[in-house]
């Protein structure tokens, strides 16, 4: 078998990095962009960042039930660091 060199190495590179960029242009995915558009461009009175469904719902809550409890546990720590500690 020859001796591997650097042209050879760089050849079969290159061969890779051309079958990696064929087989990913074959695949053909359906646009969903239209649909997207339109379910997000309609007047039904749903805030835009809970028309994505139920995911959205339950994320909105949980980052709001995050920054309400943060909110009110940094205030506690305020609280709590503002009376000095009795010494005993």
């Amino acid at each position: 078998s020859p001796p591997l060199t650097l042209s050879v190495i760089d050849e079969a590179l290159r061969q890779i990095g051309q079958r990696t960029i064929s087989t990913a242009s074959r695949r053909h995915f359906k646009n969903k962009v239209p649909e997207k558009q339109k379910l997000f461009q309609e007047d039904d009175e749903i805030p835009l960042y809970l028309k994505g469904g139920i995911a959205d719902a339950l994320l909105y809550r949980a980052t709001m039930i995050l920054a309400v409890g943060g909110t009110a546990y940094a205030i506690y720590e305020l609280a709590v660091a503002s009376f000095p500690k009795k010494q005993e």
